[in-house]
C-alpha cells in the first residue's frame, strides 16, 4: 500500500461523510421539532443558551477523542481527567494561586496524564481500553482525594470564563468549545498530522512502513486528549463556581464516547469527522433537554443515551463491514 493509498481515507478527499451527516441532522431536526411542538420553552433564547452551555464541555472532550479514535485509539479516562483537573484548579485558587496560573497548571496536568496513557499504550503495548480504564479508576479516587469529598468554592474567580459573554449574547464557554472544535476539524481535515491519524487508523503497520511516525503521532494524540480534558475540567469549575464530588467522571466520559460514535467516527479507526461529532453532541444535548422539558422520568435519560449509542455502534459496524 502506497502513501497515497494510505491517505486516501474517508474524510481526506471530498467532503467527508456527507450522507451520514444528512441522516444524523434529520434525526436531530425531527427530535427538535417534536420537542418544540410539545414545549413552548424549547426554542426560547434562554433555553438554547442553557443547552449550549451544558454541552460545551462534552464538545471539547469529544473533539480530542475524535482525533484519537480516528487513529484507532480510545481513552476512557477523559472524564476522570476532567474531574481531577476541576478539583486541582479549585484547590490551587483557594490556596492563593492566581486563577490563570491555576488554569495553566491544570492544563499541564491534563496533558501529562494523557502522555502517561500514551506511553502505556505505545511503549508498554497495553491495550488502550484496559490502560485508560485503569487510569480512569485511579483518577476517580484521586479526584475525591483532591477535594476531600467536599465542595470547594472558587468565589468570583474564573467569572469571565464561566459566566462571560461575547457581544453580550454568546457564552464564553460556548466560544471556547466552538474554537476547539473548529481547530480540531481543521487539523483533522487539512494537515499532515490529520492525514497521518487517518492512515494509522486505517492500517497501522502499513502507515509505519510508509514512514509515518506512528508512536510520536499517538503520543501527541493522547497528550492532546488529556490537555482538552484538562480544559474541560477548568470549564466545569468555572461554570459551577466550585469543585464538587461527582462532577465529571465516568458518566461524562460515556457521554463523550456516545457523541463521537453517534457522529460516525469508526470504532476501528480510519474514519471520522468533527462535523459528525458536533452533531452527535448536539443530539445528546437535545435529548437530555427534551426529557427535562417534557418532564419525563430522569432515569430514562441513560436509557435514551444508551439506546442511541447502541444503534449508532451497530450502524458503525455495519458501515465498516461494507468497506
Amino acid at each position: 500500500m502506497t502513501t497515497t493509498a494510505l491517505r486516501a481515507r474517508p474524510g481526506v478527499g471530498l467532503p467527508p461523510g456527507v450522507s451520514r451527516h444528512v441522516g444524523l441532522l434529520a434525526v436531530l431536526l425531527a427530535l427538535s421539532a417534536v420537542t418544540a411542538l410539545n414545549s413552548d420553552v424549547f426554542l426560547t433564547g434562554a433555553n438554547l443558551i442553557n443547552v449550549s452551555q451544558q454541552i460545551a464541555v462534552v464538545a471539547v472532550l469529544a473533539a480530542g477523542l475524535t482525533l484519537l479514535m480516528t487513529a484507532g485509539g480510545i481513552d476512557f479516562s477523559l472524564g476522570a481527567i476532567a474531574a481531577v483537573t476541576h478539583g486541582v484548579t479549585a484547590q490551587l485558587i483557594v490556596a492563593g494561586v492566581g486563577q490563570w496560573t491555576a488554569v495553566a497548571l491544570a492544563l499541564a496536568l491534563g496533558a501529562a496524564i494523557g502522555l502517561v496513557n500514551g506511553l502505556a499504550v505505545t511503549l508498554l503495548k497495553v491495550v488502550p481500553f484496559v490502560a485508560t480504564l485503569a487510569t480512569s479508576t485511579i483518577l476517580g479516587g484521586v479526584a475525591l482525594l483532591v477535594i476531600d469529598g467536599k465542595s470547594i468554592s472558587i468565589g468570583d474567580n474564573l467569572m469571565a470564563l464561566g459566566f462571560g459573554e461575547l457581544a453580550g449574547t454568546v457564552p464564553a464557554l460556548v466560544v471556547v468549545a466552538v474554537a476547539v472544535c473548529v481547530a480540531a476539524g481543521l487539523v483533522l481535515r487539512w494537515t499532515a498530522f490529520g492525514r497521518n491519524a487517518f492512515a494509522i487508523g486505517g492500517n497501522e503497520n502499513a502507515a509505519r512502513l510508509a514512514g509515518i511516525p506512528v508512536v510520536r503521532t499517538k503520543l501527541l494524540l493522547y497528550t492532546l486528549g488529556g490537555l482538552l480534558a484538562g480544559l474541560g475540567g477548568v470549564m466545569l469549575v468555572a461554570r459551577l463556581g466550585a469543585a464538587s464530588p461527582g462532577t465529571g467522571g465516568l458518566h461524562l466520559e460515556l457521554t463523550v464516547v456516545a457523541a463521537v460514535v453517534i457522529g460516525g467516527t469508526a470504532l476501528h479507526g480510519g474514519s471520522g469527522t468533527l462535523v459528525g461529532t458536533v452533531l452527535g453532541v448536539l443530539l445528546l444535548g437535545v435529548v437530555t433537554n427534551a426529557l427535562n422539558l417534557l418532564q419525563i422520568n430522569a432515569h430514562f435519560q441513560d436509557v435514551a443515551v444508551g439506546s442511541v449509542l447502541l444503534v449508532a455502534a451497530i450502524t458503525n459496524h455495519l458501515r465498516g463491514s461494507t468497506h
